[in-house]
């Protein structure tokens, strides 16, 4: 997450970074982060760690993307207005640029945090990291059909947590924002 933002909020703040990561973010966003498991199997094993690796990257860029479109949809004249006032870059940032990307920052938290439990879930199964995800491999190759289904809810009730607690995260961090207001009346 905070990898994501800082490198959004870097990255989008300043339009030459913008124009020389184009292409590499662009050519990197649709790499599904699946793809990588031989590689990162390669590379780490099939340790916890090569798990980690593939959920930071995943949610990184869920984050990093959803935080490059907040910054570039900041109001060109509220950017002017605090120029011409002289705000400093950080009081720019802190004061026009964050209200304006911190709708999109949860956005794409709530986006990473569903797709940090997939993939930490696809890791486990695949790679056979301990968790849920090798719980049910193991489960379903024993032909242990009850405890596979039962391993199978407790990882759809662990995402609907996950969701309704990046809800709740969202809701409280937005509780200013329009969209948020209109939900609660």
């Amino acid at each position: 997450m905070a990898l994501g933002v800082a490198l959004g909020l870097l990255i989008g703040s300043f339009r030459v970074l913008r124009e020389v990561t184009a292409s590499t973010i662009e050519f990197l966003r649709p790499i599904p982060s699946v793809a990588l498991i031989p590689l990162v199997v390669l590379v780490f094993g099939s340790r916890p760690p090569s798990a980690l690796v593939l959920v930071v990257y995943a949610a990184t860029w869920q984050v990093l993307v959803q935080v490059l479109y907040g910054v570039a949809d900041v109001d060109p004249v509220a950017r002017d207005t605090a120029r011409s006032y002289r705000f400093s870059f950080l009081s720019t940032g802190w004061n026009v640029v964050w209200p304006t990307a911190l709708p999109y920052v949860v956005t794409g938290f709530r986006l990473a945090a569903a797709v940090a439990l997939i993939l930490e879930v696809t890791a486990e199964l695949v790679i056979g990291v301990p968790g849920l995800g090798q719980a049910i491999g193991v489960a379903q190759s024993s032909g242990a059909v009850p405890e596979t289904y039962a391993l199978v809810i407790a990882v759809g009730l662990v995402g609907v947590l996950v969701n309704v607690l990046a809800r709740v995260l969202e809701r409280r961090v937005l509780r200013w924002h329009p969209s948020v207001r209109r939900e609660a009346s």
